[in-house]
């Protein structure tokens, strides 16, 4: 039994130093569990001693030992089962109280002062009664420290703390309330008969403790100790074989002798045994987990699945019902559900979804959690582990039978909670908290994409029912807008009509009165004549012109080609403007071309071209410059050009200059009352005739206006 508790102190404090070195409450366990161990295996040596001072030594080592458990007991309560920071006083005056213990045990005389062995009978000690009592007092004294603060705080424990720290404690009574009698009280007296049964009972202490991590997961060496189990019951299966399997081959082959045939199936049986290890091994790990950690998974498969989810999944609400079904699944519980913030400052708008029986927490509780957070930190809330102070909170969350809460918390800011209720068997461990603490920046991150694609959707929904809505109204206004131009472009063609009969009658009367058939007029009169006759011509075409923009609307703007002598044309068209031109001492330079082809043209609208080029020049440009005209014929295509030395076209305006109604600045200012529609209509008459508009252009020094028309044979009529 001795050796047996020693053994399984052993094992649990390796396994208790290997998975928590950095653990506080890992590590004084394990002393524990080391003095335990020292304890047994000294009392064993002191009770078959044969010499004294084997005896006198043994005995020294188990009362030092039993010093520093006592010690270590009372620190260990303090931070026992949740980690907890134990406080400094205690730990200064507990570890100074045990070197001096001690110390003082190290004297050859305190309290032990010689062993008496009887051969085959038990051995006793003869003690010093006094400093025997001071021990027994220290003792007692660190020991119900310990045990007072672990008992005062199992009250407050729930579910799984309470069953860690119960099964500690049933350990540590039950080693301890025989070992008051057996090793402290009764060796007072000299009787040592039956020191062996307090070490006998740290077996059931080590048995109690095992129960604790297997089912509670006390410690966090659940997983480690299962494996140390598959790895004693594997390596005790083979060696089981290989004294079964050894003992009936030699008796088989070899009977009563020993001989190197022998050696040699010893090897084969070792080199087979090697070969089968690992498949018992994997049988044995198997059964183990199936037996002692049948709620296990695998973190780096729920890892992998949890990523798919995430980066896969883009649908707010599905995210959040997907995630919650896949954590909830990977850990057993009851529901799971997460709450997550959509915008605003208001905090008003939130999703809240999981898996199928998740039960929604109202938006005034959540505010709760949140003040609980904004306060206290960002660590997962652990409803169990809530203390008095927190009352209210627990209250809450047992309502919704939420067991945990993760916030979701980025730059101090509360986006939202992960809610998972209690598990359906046992209680959720250190490392499930763990897990959910792990993955929250990924819930973070794939909720704040999901958010953002969320919002992305619902502002193209919006923009496209406003670009709907714009778009009806854009209709209705070009509705509108295509009835007033043609109302407009009627009135245009009707005035213009209207307007042509009467200035036609105006100049005809101008010109009978200019040469006289009225009777003889003054040269006074005569120049005020002219000014009015050109004023009316300029009015006819002016007119002429709204009349072809107002044809080119209404689709009824027509070329009616017929075969004329364009050099002709282009002579008297500038005579015409002969007079207007002297009047501002300017003249034309046209040299008529000799032999130039008959083209088939609009005659009409081809003057009204040449007048609008001819006469842009004479208003654009300075007085006494020459306007020079070109008319001129290469190969399969005719040339005309006006070329002024005006004020030109800025090159900012170039690029509007032919369209409808548009003037340049200075073209403005030097003559306030154009319209824009000469330039316009000139390209649009050219364009008709399958021609190109010739323009050039320096602000400031003059343009060059023109075209380019194809040479055709012309038809005959």
């Amino acid at each position: 039994m001795l050796v047996l508790a020693a053994f399984g102190s052993i094992v649990l404090s390796v396994l208790l130093l290997s998975q928590g070195r950095n653990n506080l409450t890992n590590l004084l366990a394990a002393g524990i569990n080391i003095c335990v161990a020292i304890w047994s295996l000294a009392i064993l040596v002191f009770m078959h001693a044969t010499d004294p001072n084997v005896g006198l030594v043994s005995a020294k080592f188990y009362y030092i030992v039993t010093a520093i458990f006592a010690a270590l007991l009372a620190i260990f309560a303090t931070v026992f089962p949740r980690g907890d920071k134990p406080p400094h006083g205690l730990v200064w005056f507990a570890s100074i109280a045990a070197a001096l213990m001690s110390g003082l045990l190290l004297i050859p005389n305190f309290m032990t002062v010689s062993v008496i062995t009887f051969g085959n009978s038990s051995n006793y000690i003869v003690v010093d009664h006094a400093s025997y009592f001071l021990f027994c007092l220290y003792f007692i004294g660190f020991f119900s420290t310990g045990f007072i603060i672990m008992a005062r705080k199992f009250g407050s424990y729930k579910h799984h703390i309470r069953s860690q720290a119960g099964s500690y404690l049933i350990g540590i009574i039950a080693m301890s309330l025989p070992g008051f009698v057996t090793n402290l009280y009764l060796p007072y007296f000299a009787v040592y008969d039956y020191i062996w049964i307090g070490p006998a009972m740290a077996s059931i202490f080590v048995a109690s403790v095992t129960y604790g991590i297997v089912k509670h997961g006390m410690f966090d060496v659940r997983l480690a100790s299962v494996r140390t189990l598959a790895y004693i019951l594997s390596l005790g299966t083979l060696a089981g074989l290989y004294i079964l399997l050894a003992s009936w081959l030699s008796g088989l082959f070899f009977p009563g002798q020993y001989n190197t045939n022998q050696q040699s199936i010893n090897v084969v049986l070792a080199l087979v045994l090697v070969f089968v290890f690992q498949p018992i091994k994997h049988f044995f790990d198997k059964l183990t987990k199936r037996i002692f950690y049948s709620d296990s998974y695998d973190t780096d498969t729920f890892y992998a699945h949890l990523n798919r989810l995430l980066t896969h999944t883009s649908d707010l609400r599905f995210l959040l019902e997907r995630v919650s079904n896949e954590i909830n699944t990977t850990l057993n519980g009851a529901h799971a559900s997460l709450f997550v913030y959509v915008r605003g400052e208001s905090r008003s708008n939130y999703v809240n979804a999981g898996t199928i029986d998740y039960q929604r927490v109202p938006i005034a509780d959540i505010r709760t959690i949140d003040d609980y957070i904004l306060t206290s930190g960002i660590e997962p809330i652990i409803t169990e582990e809530l203390d008095d102070a927190n009352k209210s909170l627990r209250r809450l969350l047992i309502s919704h039978r939420i067991a945990v809460a993760l916030p979701l918390v980025k730059d101090k800011t509360v986006l939202g909670y992960f809610m998972l209720g209690e598990r359906r068997s046992g209680s959720y461990k250190t490392r499930d908290i763990r897990l959910l603490a792990t993955i929250s920046d990924e819930l973070i991150i794939a909720i704040e994409n999901a958010l953002a694609i969320q919002q992305i959707k619902e502002l193209n929904a919006n923009l496209q029912q406003r670009i709907s809505e714009a778009t009806s109204e854009l209709r209705a206004s070009n509705a509108q807008l295509r009835r007033l131009d043609e109302a407009k472009d009627e009135f245009v063609s009707m005035a213009s009509h209207q307007l042509r009969t009467p200035l036609t009658s105006v100049k005809g009367y101008i010109s009978m009165v200019i040469e006289g058939d009225v009777g003889k007029i003054t040269p006074t009169q005569k120049h005020l004549l002219n000014e009015a006759f050109n004023s009316s011509e300029r009015m006819v075409h002016l007119i002429n012109d709204f009349l072809n923009v107002s044809r080119l609307q209404t689709g009824k703007f027509i070329i009616d080609s017929r075969p004329i002598d364009l050099a002709k044309v282009v002579q008297e068209e500038l005579e015409s403007l002969e007079s207007n031109a002297s009047t501002r001492n300017l003249k034309f330079k046209y040299k008529i071309p000799k032999k130039f082809p008959v083209m088939d043209l609009d005659e009409g609208k081809m003057r009204q071209v040449i007048m609008n080029f001819a006469d842009n020049a004479i208003y654009y440009s300075k007085e006494g410059k020459t306007i020079e005209v070109s008319l001129s014929a290469d190969g399969n295509r005719c040339r005309f050009m006006v070329k002024d030395k005006g004020i030109g076209v800025p090159v900012a305006e170039r690029a509007q200059l032919f369209t409808k109604f548009y003037r340049a600045t200075n073209a403005r200012r030097q003559r306030p009352d154009g319209t824009g529609v000469g330039l316009f209509l000139a390209k649009k008459v050219i364009n008709a005739h399958g021609g190109d508009v010739i323009f050039e252009s320096e602000e400031g020094k003059g343009s060059t206006f023109g075209f380019s028309l194809p040479i055709k044979p012309v038809k005959n009529r």
